[in-house]
């Protein structure tokens, strides 16, 4: 006999004993004390309706009013509020049974309720642990998945129910692929990308603690550590699903051509990171100049450095034009900064006052360091000014350029006020060309 019509009478077996199983459970409810006990449930669900409704908007008030707790407080809290049907539910549904269970002394008379409230029990613990899956899309599957298999468990019909969803299957040569397989590799996948963000998580909350290790290293460890764990969860969720691994080599190496051509921008800034991460010329913090953008590096990731300027912009540059291109690390060996600033004087004023005028004022300017003293030097004499370079050193580049710079310029200029020296600038002639020679002459004698 043909295999697939082997599968096809297999399948409708399947599907036939899980009906047959509804039916009679459906039976079941006909009973006269069946039906009570759906009065009591349809009762309680009604109640729970009505309490959530009545809490929800009492717990929403009294939440905005906490703005001093922990965000991780407050998110429970909203996750919490969010499920308060299927608390209010589980919870009148155990306090029915058990007042049941005392008033007519029989399980048979509380079976149903007991059912009840055990599902709605185990379908408020699945909403509560779903929240650990950060991905929305896998964390509804999830949460649908263990909702559906806990409601068949318990209603004694997992046997059947697994025995059907393996019978839909897709089959291309030796490989199988189930529809039970993929529900269970969806949500193996789901744990184990939980699993393995919570270890990394962990992990890199006590990297960052070890002051031992340098921010680029830090960062090159936790990249590394991420890729493993979430490269393990995926394969192990392809590995519960049937998946055979050994494939993967094939499919590895057409990937490898597919970068080489397609994605070698993409490869290229990879590696420009890794390699930006191990020499250790950039890190978290550094301040840093690339064309006309000068900002702090605040975050090193596998594809771009995030660079926060002083006017609130974030750049986001690619590894590999840092790799390429010159950059500027004002704080790369050390966070010594020397600033050079231009002023001309009067040629009336001695130059020996200029000069000495200009250190005192440099140096008592805020952050700049007294260790390495400020000096003056004459470097030309210009059409209408002597012209000086006055140089300074500090040490906090992380605090501006622009602002120290700034103030500077201004203790030269109360210090040149204060001793008289005057800071001149460009005196010109203008002469009409076509004006009549007696007109120049007299204007010549006024």
């Amino acid at each position: 006999m043909d295999p697939t019509l082997l599968e096809n009478l297999a399948m409708q077996e399947e599907l036939a004993r899980v009906w047959a199983q509804l039916v009679l459970f459906a039976e079941g409810l006909l009973r006269p004390r069946a039906l009570w006990q759906l009065l009591v449930i349809a009762l309680v669900g009604g109640l729970a309706w009505l309490l959530r409704r009545w809490a929800a908007d009492r717990m929403t008030a009294w939440m905005r009013t906490q703005t001093g707790r922990p965000k991780w407080q407050l998110r429970a809290l909203v996750i919490l509020r969010n499920r308060l049907g299927l608390v209010f539910f589980a919870t009148l549904a155990w306090a029915a049974y058990f007042l049941m269970l005392n008033i007519f002394r029989f399980p048979s008379w509380s079976y149903y309720v007991e059912l009840a409230a055990t599902i709605a029990t185990a379908w408020m613990i699945v909403s509560f642990v779903a929240r650990l899956v950060r991905n929305p899309f896998l964390r509804k599957i999830v949460t649908w998945a263990l909702w559906a298999y806990v409601t068949v468990f318990y209603l004694g019909l997992l046997d059947e129910a697994e025995a059907a969803l393996d019978s839909l299957a897709l089959e291309m040569g030796e490989f199988r692929l189930s529809l039970l397989g993929l529900l269970t590799g969806l949500v193996a996948i789901g744990i184990f990308l939980t699993v393995a963000r919570f270890l990394s998580r962990t992990t890199t909350a006590r990297l960052q603690r070890n002051e031992d290790l340098s921010p680029s290293m830090k960062v090159l460890i936790v990249k590394m550590l991420q890729i493993v764990l979430y490269a393990g969860a995926f394969f192990l969720g392809l590995k519960v699903v049937g998946f055979d691994l050994t494939g993967l080599a094939v499919l590895s190496g057409a990937i490898g051509v597919g970068l080489g051509f397609g994605l070698q921008k993409v490869v290229s800034n990879l590696v420009s990171g890794v390699i930006i991460l191990l020499d250790k010329s950039i890190k978290p913090g550094d301040v840093i100049s690339l064309g006309e953008t000068f900002g702090w590096v605040t975050t090193l990731t596998a594809r771009y450095v995030s660079i926060t300027t002083r006017d609130g912009k974030e750049y986001l540059i690619p590894n590999e034009d840092l790799i390429t291109g010159q950059v500027v690390n004002w704080s790369h060996s050390n966070s010594f900064v020397r600033l050079d600033i231009y002023f001309g004087t009067a040629y009336g004023d001695d130059p020996h006052l200029v000069r000495r005028v200009a250190v005192e004022a440099a140096a008592a300017t805020r952050r700049v360091l007294s260790s390495k003293p400020p000096v003056c030097h004459i470097v030309g004499f210009g059409d209408s000014s002597v012209d000086y370079i006055l140089r300074f050193w500090i040490s906090d580049p992380t605090g501006g350029l622009t602002n120290i710079r700034g103030n500077v310029y201004l203790a030269l200029w109360d210090a040149f006020q204060e001793h008289g020296i005057s800071i001149p600038f460009p005196q010109r002639e203008v002469r009409h060309l076509n004006q009549p020679p007696a007109a120049e002459a007299r204007d010549a004698t006024e």
